[in-house]
């Protein structure tokens, strides 16, 4: 399925339905007085979040959203139906925004939350209503209200409590697969991932947590280069990330404290929420060398780079190293981040 993660579409809620001007008319009552109804309202344009969506692809296909108009008012005093509304299912995490006016309308990021987007049109009022002491047979009624139109922004930042940083082929894809469920495609070349990926990773049979994949981000991400920064985004909501560098780098990629110091740079640029959020590294493809000479490199890098956070040496295809970063990424979810601040 083609992941999309904003778009823009127009709501439009049902109008109010008019009132009506009806006289009473029944056997030995030739004269009735007014007995109008009123309109019914308009229905209503309304969100929903959806746990079990992870898109907005479908919204490229229907773009325009009209809820039904109430109905008239009819005689013997009778009010017409109010117009049904109109339900519309989003991902959990989407943001909803006002267009024209550039407001934030709310962040659903519950399953079943619900927004009313736009709201129905009151119904008019039949001539039951005008009667008096003067005008005793009014044929006067009203219009029902038109419903609200809107044209509004939906982005999608999908909800995660870890997020996946890295140069394209950096290992991202498949320490997902080594530690989740989810199975990205994988291959030996740049951008394997396309699109945001989402895995759950299960300590035990109460402990999880949901980790994020995004395109690998390159040097000038910031300015458009690459794939990864249209997906940045998804990684505000996180609670940690984690900075995967492949401990030999891929060829033609800069060194592993280059990488460090380029993704760095990016993050400044894109976010000063993302720059401050807390990171780990960690070193992959450790099962290229021997142990010792893994380890050496990676605690050489970390001296240069002056790195005083956690760091970690893992391969995903050996499994080296996979279950300590698993749990302690669950302690420091659950438990106090305090203990591993510098």
């Amino acid at each position: 399925m083609k992941f999309v993660d904003e778009v823009e579409i127009t709501v439009k809620a049902g109008n109010g339905g008019s009132g009506s001007a009806s006289f009473r008319r029944e056997k030995f009552i030739p004269h009735g007085g007014p007995d109008g109804g009123d309109g019914g309202r308009g229905g209503d344009v309304i969100l929903i979040g959806d746990q079990g969506l992870n898109t907005l692809v479908d919204f490229r296909h229907q773009r325009h959203f009209e809820a039904m108009k109430g109905e008239s008012g009819r005689g013997r005093q009778q009010y017409g139906k109010g117009g049904q509304d109109i339900i519309i299912k989003v991902p959990t995490g989407t943001e909803v925004y006002d267009l024209e006016t550039d407001e934030k309308l709310a962040d659903i990021t519950t399953h079943g939350q619900t927004l009313v987007v736009a709201k129905g049109g009151v119904g008019g009022l039949g001539n039951l209503h005008f009667k008096s002491s003067v005008n005793r047979a009014p044929k006067q009624f009203t219009s029902g209200k038109p419903g609200q139109e809107r044209t509004l922004k939906l982005e999608l930042k999908v909800l995660a409590d870890v997020g996946l940083l890295g140069f394209p082929n950096a290992g991202k894809s498949t320490f997902v697969d080594a530690i989740s469920q989810a199975k990205p495609k994988i291959a030996d070349y740049p951008f394997t991932t396309l699109y945001p990926a989402l895995g759950v990773v299960k300590i035990d049979a109460e402990t999880s947590f949901v980790v994020a994949d995004i395109p690998g981000v390159i040097e000038g991400a910031a300015e458009g280069a690459g794939l990864g920064i249209q997906f940045l985004k998804h990684l505000q909501r996180t609670g940690l990330l984690l900075h995967l560098i492949e401990l030999p780098a891929y060829e033609g990629m800069p060194s592993p404290v280059e990488q460090f110091h380029q993704l760095s740079q990016e993050l400044v640029k894109f976010s000063e929420q993302l720059k401050d959020k807390t990171r780990w590294l960690v070193f992959t493809k450790a099962d290229i060398t021997v142990p010792e000479e893994a380890q050496a490199m990676a605690d050489a890098y970390v001296k240069e780079i002056g790195w005083q956070g956690p760091y970690y040496l893992i391969s995903s295809i050996a499994r080296q190293g996979l279950d300590k970063l698993t749990k302690d990424i669950a302690d420091y979810l659950s438990g106090s981040k305090e203990d591993w601040e510098d």
